[in-house]
């Protein structure tokens, strides 16, 4: 692994429960006010599966916060990394976790209880049937919505789903969600040394690549509700590097070089 995605420092919690198949991962960074509650959901709507919280050394105690819940919690295990290095790369460690232990699905959720974890249920079961490679919980479909906000964030998020739909001639309609189910295997070959987005264009290049080699993706409806507590990690830089790197992967299919390198 590169010094740009520090190593794993620790890992706190019990042992692997595998034989549940479902990895939930749960990236944390300065969450202390929410993490309690949004693990409190999860658990109360799948309580069968395994939670991986990934936190990049938050100052405001998160990862304490974490190894207090993990200590209640068999299922329940909190990775320590040493900085911020990234959603994109903490999902990685999460994926590559899920694969080695042999869960069957790996879900991707945020800790500020903006995704409601009362359609895991319904979008894991999605997943298992017909070999689904990805669902995706989305804004932007047919009975999907947000809650509280401004008109000016719905417009920049449909006008950058629109935008990287028609950039990379794709047909989802959310390409940014982060809120997904994937089946375990359909990651296979996508790590860190091929996947080179970390940021918010991480979920875009994720779902890309899965549809570009022909996996298999639905988009379930959900209600996205802004965070209520903390801060957004969203900012400038991170809509920016989006921006220039679907650009780039856009103008490189009108070229004819085909498909991303892993893809």
């Amino acid at each position: 692994m590169s010094a740009e995605h520090p190593p794993v420092e620790r890992i706190q919690g019990g042992a692997s429960r595998s034989g549940a198949g479902t990895l939930i991962v749960l990236p944390t960074y300065n969450e202390a006010e929410s993490i309690r509650g949004v693990l409190a959901r999860i658990r109360a709507a799948v309580p069968d599966a395994d939670v991986l919280i990934v936190d990049d050394a938050s100052p405001d105690g998160t990862g304490r916060i974490a190894d207090e819940l993990a200590a209640d919690d068999p299922g329940v295990r909190v990775v320590h990394r040493p900085g911020k290095a990234g959603l994109g790369s903490a999902y990685l460690a999460g994926f590559a976790l899920a694969a080695r232990e042999g869960y069957r699905v790996v879900v991707e959720i945020d800790a500020d209880g903006s995704h409601d974890p009362a359609e895991l249920p319904t979008m894991i079961a999605l997943a298992d049937a017909d070999a689904v490679d990805l669902v995706i919980g989305s804004r932007w479909v047919p009975g999907g919505s947000v809650v509280n906000w401004p008109w000016a964030r719905r417009a920049i998020s449909r006008g950058g789903n629109r935008y990287a739909r028609g950039m990379l001639r794709s047909r989802i309609q959310d390409l940014t969600a982060g809120f997904r189910v994937y089946r375990t295997a359909a990651l296979s070959g996508l790590d860190d040394s091929v996947v080179s987005s970390h940021g918010y264009c991480f979920q875009v290049e994720l779902a890309w690549r899965i549809e570009r080699r022909g996996g298999r993706v639905v988009e379930h409806p959900i209600a996205f509700v802004e965070r209520a507590t903390g801060r957004s990690k969203m900012h400038a830089g991170i809509v920016g590097e989006a921006l220039w790197r679907v650009t780039a992967w856009g103008v490189a299919l009108r070229l004819g070089r085909g498909p991303l390198p892993g893809a």
